[in-house]
């Protein structure tokens, strides 16, 4: 018995699958996981995105855990797997090539190799014409994959998810998550005056020239109008949409490292997230899930939701749909 006579048993698809193409149900309680039950490969040929996860939380400054998140964001991603997407259901694999292309390779043992090890993973990626889908792993991971996408496309306009700007000030060599966008910001990967920041609830005098909309302003003013702004803000920019799951109220998102209190709910995310069909994405990840805090994978379940929802977005993008 080969590979190919277990095509039609709609069993441990990511292994067992043909095509990056299409969708077919699988139970949810059982089966070899990827993201979505996409197929793992890595092979890129003919691939638009391919997710993969970065396991590294050393840079963290309180809760660590990160590490499991690409592990846990994959087994939150079963239901999702099975069903058209809502609210108008939209299969984004009939013309979204996505694979699953695992793990970044990461030595515990040599931190001082990390920036290189995830920006080489990245370009590697990059370089054969296919976009990334990246599941951290503490925030830091968001800076050498800036490093190998503004090598790509220059500097870029960040739309960035948090309760912190995670630009306080930075050491040269500093592995922090809370200073990274100080260095990259230095180092000229971000289009600062394209780049916006929503849900902040951490006091940082000096924005770096970005716009803040913090977690009371989008409380008051609602998801139209936090859409319209980011719009108005990145415009037609090659844009990378990061998305630090302590961005969401701990009552949304407990299971993570930072938390801190009067956060996005799950609804005004998504809501968000959905809307954005005239920004040029170019990237994206979701990091900060840390599962030993999490209560029945409800954190889990909404980075997964996230990521999902971006891929329905970049279909949307490719296929013209009115969004």
């Amino acid at each position: 018995m080969s590979i190919d006579d277990f095509e039609d048993l709609n069993t441990d698809q990511a292994f067992t699958k043909k095509s990056l193409y299409g969708r077919a149900n699988e139970m949810t309680y059982g089966g070899a996981l990827s993201f979505l039950r996409r197929k793992y490969t890595k092979d890129l040929k003919g691939v638009d995105i391919a997710v993969s996860g970065i396991p590294y939380d050393a840079a963290t400054s309180f809760r660590p855990g990160a590490r499991f998140g690409p592990k846990a964001i994959r087994e939150a991603s079963v239901q999702l797997a099975e069903l058209l997407a809502f609210p108008d259901g939209i299969d984004p694999f009939k013309t979204l090539a996505v694979s699953d292309y695992g793990d970044c390779e990461l030595d515990y043992g040599f931190h001082g190799n990390v920036v290189s090890q995830i920006e080489a993973h990245a370009t590697t990626i990059l370089n054969a014409g296919v976009e990334m889908l990246t599941f951290g792993g503490d925030h830091f991971v968001t800076y050498p994959l800036l490093r190998a996408h503004a090598a790509k496309h220059g500097p870029i306009a960040l739309v960035h998810f948090d309760a912190h700007t995670d630009s306080w000030p930075d050491e040269d060599g500093r592995l922090d998550h809370g200073t990274m966008f100080s260095r990259a910001i230095k180092e000229n990967l971000i289009d600062t005056e394209h780049s916006i920041q929503i849900g902040i609830r951490t006091h940082n005098s000096n924005t770096k020239g970005t716009t803040i909309l913090d977690a009371p302003w989008v409380h008051e003013n609602g998801v139209k109008k936090v859409i319209k702004k980011i719009i108005d803000v990145v415009k037609d920019r090659p844009a990378y949409l990061t998305f630090d799951i302590d961005g969401l109220d701990p009552a949304y998102a407990p299971g993570t490292g930072t938390p801190v209190a009067g956060g996005l709910t799950s609804a005004q995310a998504l809501g968000i997230i959905r809307g954005l069909g005239d920004i040029n994405f170019i990237g994206a990840d979701v990091v900060e899930v840390a599962p030993a805090y999490d209560h029945a994978e409800i954190t889990a379940i909404l980075a997964a939701t996230i990521a999902h929802d971006y891929l329905v977005l970049r279909a949307q993008q490719k296929n013209k749909i009115k969004i």
